[in-house]
C-alpha cells in the first residue's frame, strides 16, 4: 500500500483550517486566503437544476461506495488525487469522518461528491458527473442533509463560477478560522433522511 497520511494527522489538518493535495509528485498543505463557503442560510438553487431535481430516475445514496466515488474524481487529465491521498481519505471513510454523497441512475453511479465531516463543519473535496445534472443533485443532497443534520459550515475551499451559482462566496480567512471554531465546537449527524427536493 502507498504511504498514507495518519487518519489522526488528517483530521488535525482540517481542525486547524488546512487539506492536503498532491501536487508534482508530494503532498502540499493549503489555507486559502480567501476562503470559499456555502452559508447554507443563503443556499439557493437555480431554475434549471431545480427541474433537475424532478428526474424521478436519480437514486440517491451516502456511504455506499466512497472508494468508487473518489476514483472518479480522479478521473480527469489534471488530479490531485494520488494513491496517497485515496488510501487516506479511505482510511478517513473506515473511521467514519469521510463520507460520499452519491447519485445513481438506472443502477449506474452517475455522480456524487465526497469530503469530511468534523463536528459541526463539512469539508467538500471533489465532486464529478458521468451523467448531466448527477454533480448538481449531490450537491443539492448534501445541503438539505447539512440543513437536517445540525451542521453550520460547508468549506469549499475555493469558489467556482458553477459553485457561485447556487450561493457559495469567499471569505477572508481570519472570518473562516473563525467559523471553522464555532463548528467545531458542536455535533452534527451525517445521514440520509426522506427528502423535499424532489418536489422543487
Amino acid at each position: 500500500m502507498a504511504n498514507m497520511i495518519p487518519p489522526e494527522m488528517l483530521l488535525d489538518f482540517y481542525r486547524e483550517g488546512i487539506f492536503p493535495m498532491a501536487m508534482d509528485d508530494e503532498i502540499r498543505l493549503y489555507d486559502p486566503d480567501p476562503r470559499g463557503i456555502l452559508p447554507l442560510e443563503e443556499f439557493r438553487i437555480p431554475h434549471g437544476t431545480k427541474k433537475t431535481l424532478r428526474d424521478p430516475l436519480w437514486e440517491i445514496r451516502v456511504d455506499t461506495n466512497f472508494e468508487e466515488v473518489m476514483i472518479a474524481c480522479a478521473d480527469r487529465e489534471e488530479t490531485w488525487i494520488d494513491e496517497c491521498i485515496f488510501h487516506s481519505y479511505v482510511e478517513l471513510h473506515r473511521g467514519g469522518h469521510a463520507h460520499s454523497v452519491e447519485i445513481w441512475r438506472e443502477g449506474q453511479l452517475a455522480g456524487g461528491l465526497y469530503g469530511v465531516s468534523i463536528g459541526a463543519a463539512f469539508f467538500g473535496e471533489s465532486m464529478f458527473h458521468r451523467v448531466g445534472g448527477a454533480s448538481k443533485v449531490a450537491l443539492c443532497y448534501l445541503v438539505e442533509m447539512m440543513q437536517k443534520g445540525s451542521f453550520t459550515l460547508l468549506d469549499l475551499q475555493w469558489v467556482t463560477p458553477h459553485l457561485a451559482t447556487f450561493g457559495a462566496r469567499e471569505i477572508p480567512r481570519a472570518e473562516y478560522k473563525e467559523r471553522l471554531k464555532q463548528a467545531l465546537e458542536h455535533e452534527a449527524k451525517f445521514e440520509l433522511k426522506p427528502s423535499v427536493l424532489e418536489g422543487k
